[in-house]
């Protein structure tokens, strides 16, 4: 079992917690199922990888980093979980108190996987760059993510929260409790279904996604995943672009009942 990154520097007062999502997550990435998947998509010296060598290191992106443990976990074990450790990784939040915070988690874990790795091997993980403060996938080129990671705010809640405001928008070292609520609350709001900040990061998928890009969603029950994945199955359909879109259900809590059971999508073309 790979080891989890330590998050115990975050202020869980302002940025969230790691909990049975963020879990979910590092268990499906790090399954045999998708480090196969994963694997044959993008080591170049697999004989299934449809990248030619030259097509250059995939770009891994978590939206919503939070914590930063799920970016953590994958640039620490990209040996394992891609294949290769020659990717690199970003993160993208409109808290710049989750982009410190992941920036810390990210560091932390790939000098503690470095460290562990033997000496005739020391090249396991990949190329972090930096967290970025952004709404969603708005701070990057058209077509240049390879993967992306996405735990969403997923609760049904009667609207979505507004943007932080100025003074949330830099980093402080003192925040009202008032302030505090107002960015977890974001971490968690999903206004109708819970599902309006994912419809827009779905929405803008075919833009964002290289040719052999592959996106990780996470939903709750809530969410109608069945309706979520025939959506995503049908865009582009009549169109003549972006058709062949696939959506399957590649990971699954399995252990709580009622609106609050987890599943992870993957979705590619």
């Amino acid at each position: 079992m790979l080891p989890t990154p330590d998050t115990s520097h975050v202020p869980y007062n302002r940025v969230y917690e790691p909990a049975e999502d963020s879990f979910l997550l590092l268990d499906t990435l790090s399954s045999p199922s998708e480090t196969a998947f994963l694997s044959s998509r993008f080591c170049s010296t697999s004989p299934s990888s449809p990248s030619p060598p030259n097509f250059g290191a995939p770009l891994v992106l978590e939206v919503g980093p939070g914590s930063g443990v799920v970016i953590a976990f994958l640039t620490a074990h990209a040996s394992t979980i891609f294949g290769t450790p020659h990717v690199l990784t970003t993160a993208i939040d409109v808290s710049p108190f989750a982009c410190a915070a992941t920036n810390l988690t990210v560091r932390k874990a790939v000098s503690e996987a470095e460290a562990e790795a033997e000496a005739e091997n020391p090249s396991t993980s990949g190329q972090w760059t930096s967290a970025i403060q952004g709404d969603l996938v708005s701070p990057l080129r058209p077509g240049s993510v390879d993967v992306l990671v996405f735990n969403p705010p997923y609760v049904p809640t009667p609207g979505l929260p507004a943007p932080p405001p100025a003074p949330l928008q830099e980093l402080r070292d003192k925040t009202t409790f008032e302030e505090d609520s107002h960015l977890l609350e974001l971490t968690y709001a999903g206004g109708k279904d819970g599902m309006e900040t994912t419809d827009r990061l779905i929405d803008a998928l075919p833009g964002v996604l290289s040719e052999r890009g592959v996106a990780y969603i996470l939903l709750c029950a809530q969410n109608k995943p069945e309706d979520v994945k025939g959506r995503i199955r049908s865009m582009g359909t009549g169109t003549g672009e972006g058709e062949g879109w696939k959506a399957e259900t590649v990971g699954t809590s399995g252990k709580q009942a009622g609106w609050e059971k987890l599943q992870i999508v993957r979705v590619w073309r």
